[in-house]
């Protein structure tokens, strides 16, 4: 025979919410990141840093020097640890070439503001 138990389902005890105790923190659910736009294509892109323009150079003379390496994680490891022992002398060309196509983004993205707050771009589009 079946007890009571086992045949009504039992009603769910009342539960008091009680207030936190000072000291413990009541579990929050972390917010989930927003998913990332594509954002506008016909805005200027970002230019690299001084260490990718080095790396077109070193990836050029490295491959001629190795030609049996064709891998691009030994290419990249060689090319860090180059650009790791260079001197800053060495380095300066590299940054220049930045800091100008760096400066040359500054302005293309400051007219692109402009364009974009004045209505230009949206009309462009339509």
């Amino acid at each position: 025979m079946k007890t009571r138990s086992q045949t009504v389902w039992p009603k769910p005890l009342r539960t008091l919410e009680l207030e936190p105790r000072p000291g413990s923190h009541k579990r929050r659910p972390r917010p989930r990141p927003k998913p990332a736009g594509k954002g506008d294509p016909r805005a200027p892109k970002k230019p690299p840093s001084a260490f990718f323009y080095f790396m077109d150079d070193f990836r050029k003379t490295y491959q001629q020097e190795n030609p049996s390496v064709k891998s691009l994680q030994e290419i990249g490891k060689a090319c860090g640890e180059k650009w790791n022992t260079m001197a800053f002398e060495e380095k300066v060309k590299y940054y220049d070439i930045a800091t100008e196509k760096r400066a040359e983004f500054e302005k293309a993205r400051i007219e692109y503001n402009k364009k974009k707050e004045s209505g230009e771009l949206s009309e462009e589009s339509n």
